[in-house]
């Protein structure tokens, strides 16, 4: 489960933000809430809203560059499932560039996370893509204290602490995290294995720069959950009644059936619509996600979606006789239709906006203040309010061209 990520001069994010998935004191929609063990309630939904270029990309991208540079040497050595090296792929840590005091300054990464019996708080500093700091410290579920597992300055001050005490780290280079190198020579120990686990197997991320491979990816790692997505496909009436997968020259061909009239006919994947491929390559991430209780994160989820499908597959996060497992999803959106107060509770709603620096600034629609200094009330229409730059990120619209010149 994601409890809550911090980053600092990242790309777009200049000054430090974090996204909260712990669910506030507030009295909306407590029924869709995830209760842990010790009673600690967090959220099944965050959805960032912005304008273009605003940074709703980078805060995802950021989360993912951190999997990535943790889970990219472990897989790479390790690890024979390609689908994961090739998932981890190559991040590169790039600082605040609009500004001569960050551009040689370094990123911070600040992680939470919990796990079955576990919450972790992971902390990394790369100046570049050379790790300055790390620290990892653990404390049960069911416990009040945290206990340190390492700390690392450089590659020269490294302490390891707990169940890793009695291990070595001679031969760790600049470039990798140390968690990434336990991970790699030490991955039998239980939280070490812990940990990996959550990243390779709890936190998943759906990319859409290339939506034919990716719905290739989706299907086939439908496997046993094929006849949930199926169901939903049937739930979501996209007309498509089975398909089946065939290998062909390293490819898979994916096939689609559909019932007409009592007579079955059968498409290439890639002759549907946009719209059915991304649904297509998407519900098998989803399906996976509710059953086995994972943190899914997908950029412009609404994109070639219509807002019913939208709010569908909302829906069966915050419904918590269909989301027993504790799964999350995270993404950004342009869809004003879900943006009230019957989808979302106001802590899941985010804006990001950039100021006159050109750096983003992140916030949640519950740290809101209007102006007179009050919280936003739960009974307003956000979506108006948003439209009326009342939250602040919305696109400034400027009159530059005079067209009767041209």
């Amino acid at each position: 489960m994601l409890c809550q990520f911090t980053v600092k001069n990242f790309q777009c994010l200049k000054g430090e933000i974090t996204f909260d998935m712990q669910a506030a004191n507030i009295s909306e929609h407590n029924q869709s809430l995830i209760v842990d063990k010790d009673g600690e309630k967090f959220l099944p939904l965050g959805v960032i809203y912005g304008p273009n270029g605003s940074g709703k990309s980078t805060v995802l991208h950021a989360l993912y560059s951190l999997a990535c540079k943790i889970m990219r040497p472990i897989c790479a050595v390790g690890c024979e499932n390609q689908e994961c090296v090739k998932r981890n792929g190559n991040a590169h840590i790039k600082p605040f560039l609009f500004s001569k005091e960050t551009m040689n300054q370094p990123t911070e990464f600040e992680l939470f996370f919990r796990t079955e019996k576990n919450e972790y708080q992971y902390l990394i500093t790369f100046l570049k893509d050379k790790v300055l700091r790390e620290e990892l410290y653990k404390k049960a579920i069911l416990g009040s204290r945290y206990s340190t597992l390492f700390k690392r300055e450089n590659t020269v001050n490294i302490e390891l602490k707990g169940t890793l005490k009695s291990y070595t780290c001679e031969g760790i280079s600049d470039n990798l995290p140390l968690l990434s190198f336990l991970g790699i020579t030490h991955g039998r120990n239980a939280i070490i294995k812990d940990i990996v686990n959550w990243f390779e197997r709890h936190l998943d991320f759906i990319d859409y720069s290339n939506p034919k491979e990716d719905a290739s990816i989706g299907v086939a790692k439908a496997g046993k959950i094929k006849s949930v997505v199926l169901k939903m496909m049937e739930e979501m009436d996209l007309g498509i009644s089975d398909y089946r997968t065939e290998e062909k020259e390293n490819s898979l061909k994916v096939y689609t059936e559909h019932l007409v009239a009592d007579d079955k006919y059968e498409l290439e994947l890639f002759e549907e619509s946009n719209g059915t491929i991304k649904i297509f390559g998407m519900l098998p991430y989803i399906a996976n996600s509710l059953l086995s209780g994972k943190t899914l994160i997908v950029d412009e989820l609404d994109a070639k979606l219509h807002p019913m499908l939208l709010k569908y597959i909302i829906g069966l996060f915050s419904n918590q006789s269909v989301n027993k497992n504790g799964a999350q999803l995270v993404f950004t959106s342009h869809d004003l239709s879900t943006m009230n107060s019957d989808t979302f509770r106001r802590d899941e709603i985010w804006f990001i906006a950039k100021g006159e620096d050109n750096a983003s600034n992140l916030y949640s629609l519950v740290e809101f203040k209007t102006e007179d200094g009050r919280t936003e009330r739960k009974d307003v229409r956000y979506d108006k309010r948003y439209l009326e730059g009342r939250y602040g990120a919305d696109p400034y619209l400027r009159k530059i061209i005079d067209w009767g010149e041209y």
